[in-house]
């Protein structure tokens, strides 16, 4: 994990000064939050990783290919704050932000990615705050990955702190495509003629892909043992008032 001297270096040495209308308690504050998100995404991997052995030994398939930790640095997570008029303070963070902690659990089937997202929201320690299935329904440029915001209790000497950790779940199929089009659209000076024939290309390929998924996702189900998901088997989010 993070260590808290060097996270609070960091902080007071943005280039940007953003942190500058903090006096030092704030910014321990801040410290002392990101400290929490970064507990809750690690809790969150334990249980992945626990899930992930747990497969391999009642079915001889680890569904988890690989994950990606991510928190969200000073910097974008200011940025963010600005992006959406909020104010920079510590309880906007907390009342705004959803994402500052991240995993993306690269998994190899879509069976995968429905069975273990949903056997983790269903442990009774965890809550499911937000769901948002692009695989079901992808966005228009192709995009597809299953989306969901988890609280998960971090316990510290004043309690238990329940903290949201949002976790991306996605084939390596999607993970690949998702990669390229990433570059694409925020890592490349393409001239526009150029980035819209590469986007349409990218859109032909996510239905493509996504038709071999479906033909190696029946042949892994011939010879697995591992569980098939419905069409229901997404995690569900509480209803929205």
């Amino acid at each position: 994990m993070t260590n808290t001297a060097e996270l609070a270096t960091r902080i007071k040495t943005m280039d940007d000064g953003s942190f500058n209308k903090f006096d030092s308690s704030s910014v321990t504050e801040f410290v002392d939050l990101m400290q929490i998100y970064e507990g809750a995404m690690y809790e969150i991997g334990t249980k992945l990783e626990i899930l992930d052995n747990e497969f391999q030994v009642r079915f001889s398939h680890n569904p988890i290919h690989h994950m990606e930790r991510r928190l969200k640095s000073s910097n974008s997570i200011i940025e963010k704050l600005h992006r959406k008029d909020l104010p920079i303070s510590v309880e906007s963070i907390k009342d705004n932000l959803f994402d500052v902690a991240g995993i993306r659990v690269i998994c190899n089937y879509r069976d995968d990615v429905y069975a273990v997202s949903r056997y983790l929201s269903e442990q009774s320690d965890i809550q499911v705050l937000r769901v948002k299935d692009y695989i079901r329904n992808p966005k228009q440029n192709g995009y597809r990955s299953l989306h969901v915001i988890y609280a998960v209790p971090v316990f510290l000497t004043s309690g238990p702190h329940y903290t949201p950790v949002e976790v991306q779940f996605r084939t390596i199929a999607m993970d690949y495509w998702a990669s390229l089009e990433h570059q694409l659209r925020y890592k490349s000076d393409l001239p526009d003629s150029q980035l819209a024939q590469h986007s349409q290309t990218l859109l032909d390929c996510a239905r493509s892909l996504q038709n071999v998924e479906v033909q190696m996702q029946s042949i892994h189900r011939d010879i697995s043992g591992a569980p098939q998901e419905e069409e229901d088997g997404a995690p569900q989010a509480p209803s929205e008032q």
